[in-house]
């Protein structure tokens, strides 16, 4: 049985299908699977019953002009699937990309909600802080509406004193101290479209979104400490490996329905590096980002720092649930479609170092008078970007980027930059950019060095094609002031110029001066 349009709302007939209830009072579109296998039984059940459009052609064939750039309509299509509770949660999670990021953002795929901000004039790297509105999301399943007087977490598992805990109890600091710190966050798939563009891969427009470089933001997260609320639980049991978070979210995959859920390794939290966090940037969490409480964890891969957070579980081992056993995975170059398994792949946990830069953007035709500014972002993460260098000839003489044009450093955050580089040379030019970490880390000089099935992390040196026009040179300086005597343009380049490139008598005073086509004996 076929849906017969994207956004149909009577997809689901009435009585056709059980509803599923919400869990608890105040958490709108909150359903718990988990808990519950013969719930998850029956959701898979009426999934089977359906053809479900297949993924679209993205990689092999141009991506849309359009922003969203994909709809992500399947997945629609499996929220309308499983009843009222989850049916309109794709206008939901909509209304507040609508309310709470910036007019212009870049919207990668629709639903589920996955949007980076533009690149004009720089605003990703403009500060070192990402305004919450810029700030990029990447989401797996709908936004649930969740009251926070309604909120409270459980804490269970290999704990000597599992807990029921309120956003009162965390925020009361008689019982835990409040910890505010520098975070950014990055997706692993940033830069992803120069993978796809090159090698094409995996095809899933969630798993696998056509990313520029604009997965990634630093805000000051504002919470407790997850080592912290674990030490008043009364710290772990024996046998204690991982830490196990949930979200309220609803995940599909492979016709199962599941709720969010991801790991991270017990000694993670005891460097305590995992934050539960209820502000961004001094401010309540944006109900896209996880309100009214989230996880943070520096250094990892965005997809570990779980949102709508309602579950804690302390277990033996990292966890079985899709997102972290059969997602984000990074293989070798040698695995693909033909051969590719979970476990061939190794799970992404600490990001790697990589940068980007930002301004100007690939293609861009430039006017300049021998030196163009260049702005962009460094990160690490397992330490800190202590230096970026500059190329303007693909690689081979890089120029580093002063220690003064660079921001502040932070254990776990980024540094934007900016820098003129000389350029000289006119005609299409190879800028790229590389970054060296703390540890002395750096990235892979070629796409093809980082390509893998998957199209995780793109962490080799980012290159974008500039048309350099140099106006110190006496040639180009004169066209240009022709030009503009006419009132014409040099841009775009591609537009044939509507003018004599030069009279006859100048061709034959060249001419004569290089002795013609020909020698004459």
């Amino acid at each position: 049985m076929a849906p017969s349009e994207p956004n149909a709302p009577r997809f689901v007939q009435q009585g056709e299908v059980p509803e599923f209830a919400e869990e608890r009072p105040g958490w709108g579109g909150y359903i718990e699977w988990e808990r519950y296998p013969e719930k998850k039984k029956k959701a898979a059940e009426i999934l089977a019953k359906y053809d479900f459009p297949v993924p679209p052609e993205y990689q092999l064939a141009p991506l849309p002009e359009t922003n969203p750039m994909l709809e992500g309509v399947r997945w629609k299509y499996y929220h309308y699937a499983m009843g009222p509770t989850l049916k309109d949660l794709p206008d939901i999670s909509w209304k507040y990309v609508k309310e709470e990021k910036s007019p212009d953002m870049l919207h990668v795929l629709q639903f589920p909600y996955n949007g980076e901000p533009p690149r004009v004039g720089a605003r990703t790297c403009r500060t070192e802080i990402t305004d919450n509105k810029d700030f990029f999301v990447r989401n797996h399943g709908g936004i649930p509406e969740i009251d926070e007087d309604a909120y409270f977490i459980e804490l269970e598992g290999l704990v000597n004193n599992p807990q029921k805990l309120t956003l009162k109890d965390l925020k009361d600091e008689s019982k835990f101290k409040r910890m505010s710190t520098t975070v950014t966050l990055q997706c692993s798939g940033t830069r992803r479209l120069e993978q796809i563009r090159e090698y094409p891969g995996d095809g899933d427009e969630l798993i696998n979104a056509p990313w520029s470089e604009g997965a990634i933001g630093t805000a000051r997260w504002t919470g407790v400490s997850l080592k912290k609320v674990i030490k008043y639980c009364g710290g772990l049991k024996d046998g204690a490996t991982d830490v196990e978070f949930f979200g309220a979210d609803s995940y599909f995959k492979k016709g199962q329905i599941y709720n969010y859920a991801v790991s991270v390794p017990v000694r993670k939290m005891k460097l305590n590096e995992v934050i539960l966090a209820w502000e961004m940037n001094g401010k309540p969490l944006p109900k896209i980002h996880g309100y009214p409480l989230r996880v943070v964890v520096p250094g990892y891969i965005g997809a570990r720092s779980c949102k709508w957070l309602t579950r804690i579980n302390v277990i033996s081992g990292p966890s079985m649930a899709p997102v972290q056993m059969k997602e984000y995975l990074y293989y070798t170059p040698q695995i693909g479609k033909q051969n590719a398994t979970y476990s061939n792949g190794f799970s992404i946990q600490t990001m790697p170092v990589a940068s980007a830069i930002m301004t100007p953007i690939d293609h861009d035709q430039i006017i300049h008078d021998g030196k163009i500014k260049l702005t962009g972002w460094a990160y690490s993460g397992s330490g800190w970007p202590e230096r970026v260098e500059i190329s303007g000839d693909g690689g081979s003489i890089w120029y580093e980027v002063p220690f003064d044009q660079m921001s502040r450093k932070y254990y776990h955050a980024w540094r934007v930059w900016e820098y003129e580089l000389p350029v000289d040379a006119e005609g299409w030019l190879e800028f790229c950019v590389r970054t060296w970490d703390s540890s002395m880390n750096t990235q892979p000089t070629y796409v093809r060095s980082a390509w893998n099935w998957d199209l995780h992390v793109t962490s080799s040196c980012h290159r974008i094609k500039i048309y350099s026009i140099n106006k110190s040179r006496p040639a180009t300086a004169k066209r240009l002031k022709l030009l503009e005597e006419k009132g014409l343009s040099i841009l775009p380049i591609t537009r044939p110029l509507a003018i004599e490139l030069e009279t006859d008598e100048e061709w034959l005073e060249v001419w004569r001066k290089k002795q013609g086509r020909e020698p004459t004996e």
